[in-house]
């Protein structure tokens, strides 16, 4: 079974310095109907204003990535990182027993584009930590990349979370398929572009969670840029 959550059913926030789009109950956005998916807790499309950003806050037991689209994304936390996340990369942090950090964005004229991911960890009390590795284009060129998996596979960065997470890029006649277990759900983004998903048509900010389908068929892509999701078993 496959349903569609359509970008303008989201969530929406607009502080002003910050725009941001929530795919499940975020903040002061509060929808019981979607609470997440899964292990997948948040889905944050954010816009940070150029010389804005998020001052030092907390986190706990959650393992949480940042996917930058455009601009970047200046992270500063208690573990010692100060560390530039562009483009292409993807950055964890595992909050563990305990993290502060902040996210800003340094740029005087460009916003900062990116999505911001909490899953659920399978673990609880561990030490915090913090990877972060980029993914050429080249790598995710018609085909879906792994960039986020339990035991770090395929130079992928590791969560500690019973999930995985692949990237993709697809445009014209580019077309991927990925096998599913049954037993599993899985959640497509599409973060840009139009793209037919097991048939369905999305567009830029809207969603599919599957359920109980063996497998994902992604085609017809226009500029299309995709996460998929592979969640723990219910």
């Amino acid at each position: 079974m496959m349903t569609l959550r359509k970008s303008q059913e989201r969530g929406f926030a607009d502080h002003g310095w910050l725009k941001s789009f929530h795919s499940f109950s975020f903040a002061g956005y509060y929808d019981p109907e979607h609470m997440g998916y899964g292990n997948l807790r948040v889905i944050n499309e954010d816009r940070i204003a150029p010389g804005t950003g998020f001052g030092t806050h907390g986190h706990r037991d959650m393992e949480i990535i940042s996917y930058v689209l455009s601009g970047e994304l200046a992270h500063k936390d208690t573990l010692g990182n100060v560390k530039g996340i562009p483009p292409g990369d993807v950055q964890r942090m595992s909050a563990g027993r305990g993290v502060m950090h902040s996210e800003f964005n340094h740029a005087k004229d460009q916003t900062t584009h990116f999505l911001q991911i909490w899953i659920e960890p399978n673990v609880t009390g561990i030490d915090p930590g913090y990877e972060q590795k980029g993914f050429a284009e080249t790598e995710k060129r018609g085909k879906l990349r792994l960039v986020a998996s339990p035991d770090g596979s395929d130079g992928s960065v590791t969560i500690h979370a019973d999930a995985r997470l692949y990237a993709g890029l697809f445009d014209g006649a580019e077309r991927a398929t990925l096998k599913l277990d049954t037993a599993r759900p899985a959640y497509v983004h599409l973060v840009r572009g139009e793209l037919t998903v097991n048939g369905a048509r999305l567009t830029a900010g809207d969603a599919a969670k599957l359920q109980g389908e063996p497998q994902l068929t992604l085609s017809e892509g226009q500029d299309a840029e995709v996460l998929v999701f592979e969640l723990a078993a219910h």
